[in-house]
């Protein structure tokens, strides 16, 4: 296992606003598999791993890491998948038409056992690219990218980067905006995973930096709170929790088309209840 380097410890709040909110550890690497779908995403289960690209989701057994099935959709159709997660027997994938523009996006279901695409939920246009989606507290919450070059539209950039919440029919009930902190990091591109845990804290990555940022809502206002960061041993891209697993976060490192699962530290009880 691979221990990443101490970071610094968590700073004092400005007196113009949050500052950078610093861990004590980083995420401890556990488990590195070469897959060639691992271009967009990744999800796992005790036993498979699912390697996710724009069009095609790789089925690997973990135990020797063989590629026993694949998936492969119509590129026209599924033009560009994005972060996933494993729920139930199903992949749940958020999808845009990045890089066309208005961005457009929409939800797909895919059937694990027999590795086929069963729905999808168009949202059409609207706050941006959605880029990642997670089930958390009986409601869909959803990330949307907005970009400051490629694939953004005019008048919009990585600073309308937004977390929306959904019922379960998908209606928005709730929208916030990132802190400054977070979207200094995520600057030109945009937030490209994201996952609740069992806290309550919500855990965001950028386009590229090996980092992993918590933050969860505010007691009042639009803007989420960042309470730290950690780093993680890939840039950035999709997460997903391995289902079953204490702290299991899956992401994957696009240059050499691998998946890596990662152990990562809580955030002391103490720190979360001092921002109350």
């Amino acid at each position: 296992m691979i221990l990443l380097p101490l970071l610094l410890a968590l700073a004092a709040p400005e007196a113009a606003g949050q500052a950078d909110p610093r861990p004590d550890a980083g995420a401890v690497e556990t488990t590195r598999m070469k897959a060639e779908e691992a271009r967009q995403g990744v999800v796992a289960d005790p036993r498979y791993v699912y390697a996710i690209s724009n069009a095609t989701i790789g089925k690997y057994d973990r135990r020797n890491g063989r590629r026993i099935a694949q998936w492969q959709g119509d590129p026209a159709l599924f033009k560009h998948m994005n972060s996933c997660i494993l729920r139930a027997s199903e992949i749940v994938c958020a999808a845009s038409n990045y890089p066309d523009v208005p961005q457009a996006s929409s939800v797909e279901w895919f059937d694990v056992r027999r590795m086929a695409h069963v729905r999808s939920r168009s949202l059409g246009p609207g706050r941006g690219s959605l880029t990642w989606l997670d089930w958390h507290d009986g409601s869909w919450w959803a990330g949307f990218a907005n970009y400051d070059g490629k694939g953004g539209e005019p008048g919009r950039d990585h600073r309308l980067t937004t977390l929306v919440r959904y019922t379960p029919e998908f209606q928005e009930v709730g929208a916030w905006l990132f802190p400054k902190t977070v979207l200094d990091r995520f600057a030109p591109y945009s937030s490209s995973g994201g996952v609740w845990d069992d806290e309550g804290l919500l855990y965001v990555t950028g386009h590229d930096r090996p980092e992993l940022y918590a933050l969860r809502l505010p007691q009042a206002g639009s803007t989420l709170e960042h309470v730290a960061t950690i780093a993680i041993p890939t840039n950035g891209q999709a997460i997903a929790w391995e289902v079953g697993a204490d702290r299991v976060l899956w992401s994957i490192e696009r240059k050499t088309e691998e998946v890596v699962a990662s152990k990562i530290p809580r955030i002391p009880d103490a720190r979360i209840r001092s921002r109350d």
